[in-house]
C-alpha cells in the first residue's frame, strides 16, 4: 500500500489514478512508452489548481510574477503567462526564455546578485520593467549604463531583513548574506539611488527565506516588508510603485510536513493589507509576490523504469535508468543535512501491498546516487516504472545534467488528453529551441 504521502499527492492532483499513476487524462505507462524513460512529466491542471488558489489567497492588490529559476520549461512559462503572470529573472538567460515566448520586457524583475554589466546592459537595452539592485555598487553600474544608453532605469532596492523577518527551510534574511542590502543600511542605500538623475527608485524588495510552510511567518514577513516599506516612502517623500515579498511559499515534500494552510495565510493577509491603499506610501502600489515552486512542484512527475533488482548482504536494491544527475533534489544533494526521501512509488502498482523496504538508485558510478533509502513499496520487477512526484521545481533545471555524459531526459506537458513534447531527449534545460513542440494526441 502506498505511503499516506503519496496517497494524498495523488487525491489532490492525479485524482484519475487507479492502480496506475493518470497524469492529466494519459496513463504514465503512455507516457514512458511514448517518449521513453527517464523523462519529467507537467500537469497543466495542476499548476492551473496552484495558481487559482494563490489568486484567491492573495488580497486584489497583488500582482504574481513566476520565478523561472523553479521551471523554465517554455510550455510551463508560456502558460503561466497566458494566466496573467509576470516573470521574475535571476539571468539573461531566463530573461530570454521571457522574450523568446512573448513577454514584454516591462513585465519582467530582474533580481538575484552578480548580475554581470553584460545581462545588465541587456537587459535594461531591452526596456526591462524593474532591477532590483543588491548592492550600492550594482546601483551605480545600472546608472552608468542606463545615462550611457539615455534611458531612466526603473530600480528596486532589495532589503536584507532583520532577525525577525526571517523564517523557512533556506533563511535568507536576519544574517550577514550575499542578497540584498542590509535593513540597517537602507537609508544610506536611498540616498544613493535618489541621487542619481539616471535611476528612477520604484521600491522595496524583501525575501528572507524559502520553503516557508507556516503562514504565520510569511504573515510576519509581509508585515515586516510593509514597515520597511513605509520607512522607504518617509525616506524619499513619495508613495512606491511596488513592493515586492518575493516567494517563500512551500510546499511538503516528506512525510513530516503539512501543507501551507492558506486559509489562514489568506486571513492574515486580508487584514494586513485592509484599506492599504488609503496610506499615501501605497497610493498607488503594485504589491507582488515572485512564487515558483509553489505553482509548479505538485504537477511535475520524475518518471524512471527499474533495469535492475538486486540484493547486497541482505538490502534489496533497485536501479532506475535515471538518478541524481536528472534529480539531484530527490538523492538529498541540494540543501538536505539530513536524508529524507521525496514521495515516491512504483506507479504501475500504485495500490500493490508492500513487500519490504529498498533502496532506489541511479546507474551512476558514486554512491551519493541514491533517490530514496529504506522505502516500503510493492514487490519490484525489472520494468517497473517509478515516479517521484513534487518534482516540477528545481527538478530537472537544478540537477548536473552533464554528471557522467547521460543523456538528459525530455520534458513533456500535459494538458487533458493532449501531451507535448517540450525539451528533447539530450538537449539542456528551458533550451528555447524547443518550444516548438510536437503535438501527440492520446485517443
Amino acid at each position: 500500500m502506498m505511503a499516506n504521502h503519496v496517497t494524498s499527492i495523488l487525491a489532490r492532483r492525479f485524482p484519475l489514478s487507479r492502480n496506475e499513476l493518470v497524469i492529466g487524462e494519459v496513463s504514465a505507462e503512455l507516457l514512458a512508452d511514448t517518449y521513453g524513460t527517464p523523462l519529467y512529466v507537467y500537469d497543466r491542471a495542476a499548476i492551473d489548481a496552484q495558481f487559482d488558489c494563490l489568486r484567491a489567497t492573495l488580497p486584489r492588490c497583488f500582482t504574481i510574477f513566476y520565478s523561472i529559476k523553479a521551471n523554465p520549461n517554455p510550455a510551463v512559462v508560456q502558460h503561466l503567462l497566458a494566466r496573467g503572470c509576470g516573470l521574475e529573472v535571476a539571468s539573461l538567460g531566463e530573461f530570454h526564455i521571457g522574450r523568446s515566448i512573448g513577454c514584454a520586457p516591462s513585465y519582467t524583475v530582474f533580481a538575484g546578485p552578480g548580475k554581470t554589466l553584460a545581462e545588465l546592459e541587456g537587459t535594461i537595452a531591452q526596456g526591462i520593467g524593474e532591477l532590483h539592485v543588491e548592492s550600492q555598487l550594482e546601483a551605480q553600474r545600472v546608472a552608468n549604463i542606463a545615462r550611457r544608453l539615455g534611458v531612466r532605469q526603473k530600480v528596486a532596492i532589495r532589503v536584507n531583513p532583520a532577525a525577525e523577518a526571517e523564517g523557512g527551510a533556506m533563511r535568507m534574511g536576519g544574517r550577514p548574506a550575499p542578497f540584498g542590502i542590509d535593513e540597517e543600511m537602507l537609508d544610506q542605500a536611498l540616498t544613493a539611488v535618489c541621487s542619481e538623475s539616471a535611476l528612477e527608485f520604484t521600491g522595496i524588495h524583501l525575501f528572507a527565506g524559502t520553503q516557508i510552510l507556516d503562514a504565520d511567518i510569511l504573515i510576519q514577513q509581509y508585515r515586516h516588508g510593509l514597515a520597511i516599506a513605509r520607512r522607504a516612502a518617509e525616506c524619499t517623500g513619495c508613495s512606491l510603485q511596488t513592493v515586492d515579498f518575493g516567494g517563500g511559499l512551500g510546499v511538503p515534500y516528506f512525510a513530516h510536513e503539512q501543507q501551507l494552510d492558506v486559509n489562514h495565510l489568506r486571513q492574515g493577509l486580508g487584514e494586513l493589507f485592509a484599506n492599504i491603499e488609503d496610506e499615501p506610501a501605497f497610493a498607488n502600489t503594485r504589491f507582488l509576490v515572485e512564487p515558483g515552486r509553489f505553482l509548479t512542484a505538485e504537477a511535475g512527475v520524475y518518471l524512471a523504469r527499474v533495469i535492475d533488482v538486486k540484493t547486497s548482504r541482505g538490502k534489496k536494491f533497485i536501479v532506475l535508468d535515471g538518478g541524481m544527475n536528472h534529480h539531484l533534489a530527490a538523492s538529498g544533494n541540494l540543501g538536505q543535512t539530513i536524508k529524507r526521501n521525496y514521495p515516491i512509488a512504483l506507479v504501475n502498482k500504485l495500490h500493490a501491498a508492500p513487500a519490504g523496504p529498498v533502496d532506489f538508485v541511479g546507474p551512476l558510478c558514486t554512491p551519493l546516487d541514491t533517490l530514496a533509502r529504506n522505502l516500503e513499496v510493492a514487490s519490484p520487477a525489472v520494468g517497473d516504472l517509478v515516479g517521484i512526484f513534487q518534482s516540477g521545481a528545481y527538478g530537472r533545471s537544478a540537477s548536473p545534467l552533464g554528471f557522467l555524459s547521460h543523456p538528459a531526459p525530455p520534458e513533456i506537458w500535459v494538458d487533458g488528453t493532449t501531451h507535448v513534447l517540450v525539451t528533447a531527449r539530450g538537449d539542456t534545460a528551458g533550451e528555447v529551441k524547443n518550444s516548438a513542440a510536437t503535438l501527440v494526441v492520446s485517443e
